[in-house]
């Protein structure tokens, strides 16, 4: 009996910390077990006998808003005796925000949850249609705990409960689908529920059921799946992942989605999500590639995670020429080297052979993809590099500079010398390193030049995404240049925007406008790439009295660069 009480306490020990539940301090370690489920019963009673809510409602908010509960017993002084009556003293006299327990127990995260809380209201009697909403979903067979997705993604909880009975009954009698079947697919793809009016005249979702129920009854894909809700929403999740993609031809590949039915049964929704985001790496068409890899599923197949690879010797794999390779290498040095195989997509984008490689692909030559393999453990193994990661292993930031090196990895720079010394200029966190350059990207500027700056540049990578936006704002629209002018002059996202971009071009604008440019029209990088003292000695010979009008009207105190 001991052992039992023993392996009781250690299995709610594990799921207690897991669970993300406040530490309790008032209640003994030993009696959290029994204190919370004392807590949950006064709950149910509260909420059944108190609020008059049936008791499968009562009991699936109480048995689902651990959070919530525990956060309203922390105040309580525990005794075994008295603890029971404690708690639903509280619930009785004390009043708790209904709507807070709710939330937590239809599945919304409980950091989110004061989000969703209406203003001014605690009872969930005070908004009938909310709980009617959720009652109406949860007789239909909809698990309590996922309708928090139907609440975030469709505006189902405002709709009367015999609207939504309406709207379900629909797709089962339009589409021919089962209880279980339209439950994955309103999870999956919660705006089915929203709208007015009939389904047939909502064309978004028409289109999408179309599709489903081709995939779904006309190639048969419902005999090969249990009839279980989570299995059905994780097909539908996975049916998802390729329809995201879609555009133009939503409505229109229910067939090829038949006909490669196999993919969203063999792969695990994650595997799926992967291997499609690595294809898609390589294109901003989207679209063109899900349709590429539905007509060709076999592709799906490739490793594209756990391999290494040499750049160099998979582009001759490839059949890249001798010449375009010493080209790519000459232009293109810091990709070189070893790299990981998921990072393909970003490789090529740095090189800016994305397109090349693609077309290698639908071509028929996925395969070459497939067989690639280094011929040696050892190939292309830069030393440089090979002695710089195992000074990183052994110091103390070891966590730290290893995802920045990952980050190198992933927009396509190898294992080289190059890399090194980017990553030796380059400061803050992975995570903030990749905001910084997709900000640039968001902006604009392609990922081959992004790349190309920061090799020149790193300290580009060092500023905030804002100061980036306004610089390339600044360029554009007041300097009158394109983006393609950060190849003429890369270093332009160095220089301070306020204290010497803005100035000096400025002053040359007065300049101009005075006649005193001599006719002359200085370029960007002439204008603001010069030190303060060559700056001043040019004013100097434009006439003796220029450089005094520039201290006192347009110089700032600091005119350096970052």
């Amino acid at each position: 009996m001991i052992v039992q009480k023993s392996i009781h306490i250690l299995i709610f020990c594990r799921h207690y910390k897991a669970s993300g539940l406040p530490k309790l301090p008032k209640i003994p370690f030993s009696y959290k077990a029994r204190a919370i489920k004392e807590a949950q019963q006064a709950l149910t009673d509260y909420l059944q006998y108190t609020k008059s809510l049936p008791f499968v409602y009562a009991e699936n908010i109480t048995n689902n808003s651990l959070r919530s509960l525990a956060n309203t017993i922390i105040h309580i002084d525990y005794s075994a005796s008295s603890f029971p009556k404690s708690v639903s003293r509280l619930f009785r006299y004390n009043p708790i925000n209904e709507f807070e327990f709710f939330f937590e127990s239809i599945g919304i995260d409980y950091t989110k949850v004061p989000i969703f809380l209406p203003a001014n209201k605690f009872f969930l009697v005070e908004d009938d249609s909310l709980f009617n909403a959720a009652c109406t979903l949860s007789d239909f067979g909809f698990p309590w705990t996922k309708l928090g997705i139907l609440y975030t993604g469709s505006d189902v909880f405002r709709k009367g409960s015999e609207e939504i009975k309406t709207r379900l009954n629909g797709l089962k009698e339009l589409y021919g689908f089962g209880n279980v079947t339209v439950i994955a697919i309103c999870l999956a793809f919660p705006f089915v529920l929203s709208g007015e009016g009939e389904l047939t005249e909502d064309v978004v979702a028409a289109a999408l059921l179309s599709d489903l129920k081709k995939v779904f009854l006309d190639y048969d894909l419902v005999s090969c799946v249990e009839g279980n809700v989570d299995v059905w929403y994780g097909i539908c999740r996975k049916v998802r992942v390729f329809y995201d993609l879609m555009d133009k031809e939503k409505g229109k590949v229910g067939d090829l989605m038949g006909k490669s039915k196999s993919i969203f049964l063999d792969y695990p929704e994650d595997t799926l999500v992967k291997k499609v985001n690595f294809f898609c790496g390589f294109t901003v068409e989207k679209e063109e590639m899900g349709l590429f890899l539905l007509r060709s599923p076999e592709i799906l197949n490739i490793d594209v995670e756990v391999r290494m690879i040499s750049v160099q010797s998979l582009l001759k794999h490839f059949g890249m020429s001798v010449e375009d390779l010493k080209s790519v290498s000459q232009k293109y040095p810091y990709v070189l080297g070893r790299n990981k195989i998921a990072n393909l997509p970003y490789i090529m984008r740095a090189l800016n052979q994305q397109d090349w490689f693609l077309d290698k692909i639908k071509n028929g030559n996925h395969h070459l993809l497939a067989n690639y393999g280094l011929r040696l453990p050892d190939e292309d193994m830069n030393k440089e590099f090979t002695e710089f990661l195992e000074k990183v292993l052994a110091s103390r930031y070891r966590v730290h500079t290893m995802n920045k090196v990952n980050f190198m990895h992933s927009i396509g720079f190898g294992e080289n010398a190059l890399t090194i010394k980017v990553l030796n200029h380059l400061h803050g966190t992975s995570d903030e390193i990749q905001i910084r350059f997709n900000c640039l990207l968001d902006n604009g500027v392609e990922f081959s030049k992004i790349c190309k700056l920061i090799k020149a540049y790193p300290k580009i990578l060092n500023q905030n995404p804002e100061t980036l936006r306004k610089k390339l704002r600044f360029l554009v629209e007041e300097l009158g240049a394109t983006l393609e002018y950060l190849d003429t002059f890369p270093g332009f996202l160095c220089f301070d925007l306020e204290n010497r971009i803005k100035p000096r071009y400025r002053f040359h604008t007065w300049l101009t406008e005075n006649g005193l440019s001599s006719g002359k029209s200085y370029s960007i990088a002439s204008l603001v790439a010069n030190s303060e003292k060559m700056f001043v000695a040019r004013l100097y010979g434009i006439h003796p009295a220029v450089p005094k009008r520039w201290f006192e009207c347009f110089s700032c105190k600091r005119s350096s660069e970052m």
